[in-house]
C-alpha cells in the first residue's frame, strides 16, 4: 500500500474537524496550495479531468419511486422557512482522540489500528463495546478471534472500564486498574443480582467473606463508574459539531440531502504561481521540488474530492433506506449492515466503515453520528419483518416506562410483551439491552417507583 493510498484510506475516516487541520498543515507545507475563496475561479477547485462533487453526485438518484434525491449545497431545494439542521449541533466527544493516541503508541499492526478504529467508532455513549462480536467482524471482514484480541487489548486504554461488554466486565476493568481484583470480587460480579435484590447473606457466602468485608467490598464497587466515557462529558460539551450531512424535507416530497459546506474544505492549486516560478528556476533541484509540490496538491484535491463523492452516496443511500425514521422516529429504525449500503454504493464494506465514522447528519429529528444508523436486525415473530436492535430498545424502555410503581415488568414479561409487538426477542438479549441503557431490574424498579409514589401500590 503506498503512503497516499494510505493516506487517501485515512482522509475517508477523518472528521470534520481533524480534516481541517489536515488540510491546514498541507497548505502551510505547500506553496502550491490555497484556500477556495466563495468568489474564487470555479474551474480551479478541481484537478484536471475532476469536477465538483456536490454537482456530480446530487445527479445520483436513489430510488426515485420514493421521491428521493442527493442534493447540492444551495440547490434551491430546501424550505427557506425556519432553522435550518446546519444551525443545530451536538457534544462532539473529546473521548475519541484519546482512545486514537492510545490505539497508535500500543498498536503497531496496520490491520489491529483498523480493526481498533473501528471498535473505537463503535463504542456507545457510555463507552460500552455492545455490538454483537461475530456480526461486527463479519462486517469488517475480520475474524472473530482478531476483533475480540485487539478488543482485549483496548480495555487497558484510559479511563478504565472502557470497551466493556457488560456491567460486570466494565467494573472488573476498574477493579483491575486499581489493583482490587480478587477471587472475592469476582464473585461479587457473578452476583450482582443478589447485590440488587439486597440479599447479603447469601451474597456473604457466595463471595466467602463476612459482613464487614462484605460492606466494604458494596462500597468499592458503588464507587466505580458504570459509565466511564460520560466522566468526560464536561469537556466535550465545549466543542460543537459541524454536521458533514444535511438532511431536509423536500417540497415534493421524501428527503434531500446535501453536503455541508462548513464540514468541507475547498482547496485549490494555484496554478498561476506555479508558472511563474517554475518559469525562473534556477535549477534542476527547484524544479524538481515544484514538480513534487505540485504533484501533491493535484493528489490532495482529487483525494477531497473522492471523500466528498462517496461520502455524499454512502449518506443519501443511508437515508433512502432509513426514510421511515426521519419521517416517524426511531421506531421505525431498520436493520442495516455496511454490506448493504456498500453493494447499492459500489464500495467495499471497509470503506463505507470509514466514511462513516466521525460523521454526523443533522436532520429535523436532531443531530445523529451515522454509525447510529446500522443496526443489527432482531426477529420477527412468525417469520414476519426483522426489526432493528435500536427500535427494539426503543420500544423496551417505552414499555418500561410506562410501567405502573407496583406492577413493574420481570424480563421474562417483557420477553412477552415484544413478542406481542410482533418482535422474537431471547429473555438474555432484554436483559443485555436492559443493563446497556442503564435499566435496573424490575425489583430494583418497584422499589424505587414505589419510593417516588411515597408508598402507593402496597
Amino acid at each position: 500500500m503506498t503512503p497516499r493510498l494510505q493516506q487517501s484510506i485515512r482522509l475517508l475516516q477523518m472528521g470534520s474537524v481533524e480534516l481541517e487541520a489536515f488540510v491546514d498543515s498541507q497548505i502551510e507545507e505547500n506553496p502550491l496550495l490555497k484556500r477556495d475563496e466563495p468568489d474564487g475561479a470555479p474551474d480551479a477547485v478541481a484537478a484536471p479531468g475532476e469536477r465538483d462533487p456536490r454537482s456530480d453526485a446530487a445527479r445520483d438518484r436513489f430510488g426515485s419511486a420514493e421521491n428521493f434525491a442527493a442534493m447540492p449545497r444551495g440547490a434551491g431545494a430546501f424550505d427557506a422557512d425556519g432553522p435550518g439542521p446546519e444551525e443545530r449541533v451536538a457534544a462532539a466527544p473529546s473521548l475519541r482522540d484519546r482512545l486514537e493516541r492510545q490505539l497508535v503508541l500500543d498498536i503497531a499492526d496496520s490491520r489491529d489500528r483498523l480493526i481498533g478504529r473501528a471498535i473505537i467508532d463503535a463504542l456507545d455513549p457510555s463507552g460500552w463495546f455492545t455490538a454483537d462480536l461475530e456480526d461486527f467482524a463479519l462486517a469488517l471482514g475480520a475474524r472473530p478471534e482478531d476483533v475480540e484480541r485487539v478488543l482485549l487489548r483496548l480495555q487497558q486504554c484510559e479511563p478504565a472500564g472502557l470497551f466493556a461488554r457488560s456491567l460486570a466486565e466494565c467494573l472488573a476493568l476498574q477493579l483491575r486498574d486499581r489493583g482490587r481484583y480478587g477471587p472475592a470480587m469476582a464473585a461479587l460480579l457473578d452476583n450482582l443480582d443478589l447485590l440488587a435484590a439486597g440479599r447479603f447473606d447469601a451474597l456473604g457466602k457466595a463471595c466467602g467473606v463476612n459482613g464487614d468485608e462484605l460492606a466494604r467490598m458494596v462500597r468499592e464497587l458503588r464507587s466505580l463508574d458504570p459509565k466511564p466515557a460520560t466522566a468526560l462529558d464536561g469537556e466535550a460539551a465545549a466543542l460543537p459539531v459541524v454536521p458533514d450531512i444535511l438532511v431536509r424535507a423536500h417540497p415534493g416530497g421524501g428527503w434531500a440531502v446535501e453536503l455541508n459546506d462548513e464540514a468541507l474544505p475547498r482547496v485549490l492549486v494555484d496554478r498561476e504561481y506555479y508558472a511563474r516560478v517554475h518559469g525562473g528556476a534556477a535549477s534542476d533541484a527547484v524544479r524538481e521540488f515544484l514538480a513534487d509540490r505540485l504533484s501533491s496538491a493535484n493528489w490532495l484535491v482529487k483525494a477531497l474530492h473522492q471523500r466528498a463523492e462517496t461520502m455524499l452516496k454512502v449518506a443519501a443511500e443511508l437515508v433512502r433506506r432509513q426514510h421511515a425514521f426521519f419521517a416517524h422516529g426511531v421506531g421505525h429504525l431498520r436493520p442495516l449492515t455496511l454490506r448493504d449500503i456498500a453493494e447499492v454504493v459500489g464500495v467495499h464494506e471497509s470503506t463505507v466503515s470509514r466514511v462513516t465514522a466521525n460523521k454526523y447528519l443533522a436532520a429535523p429529528p436532531g443531530v445523529f453520528e451515522l454509525k447510529y444508523f446500522f443496526t443489527a436486525a432482531i426477529a420477527g415473530t412468525d417469520g414476519g419483518a426483522l426489526h432493528s436492535a435500536e427500535a427494539v430498545r426503543h420500544r423496551l424502555k417505552a414499555l418500561i416506562d410506562a410501567e405502573e410503581p407496583g406492577r413493574t415488568l420481570s424480563d421474562d414479561k417483557l420477553v412477552a410483551a415484544m413478542r406481542i409487538d410482533g418482535i422474537d426477542i431471547a429473555r438474555r438479549t432484554v436483559a443485555k439491552y436492559r443493563e446497556t441503557m442503564g435499566i435496573p431490574s424490575s425489583v430494583q424498579r418497584r422499589r424505587r417507583k414505589l419510593a417516588a409514589a411515597g408508598g402507593k401500590g402496597h
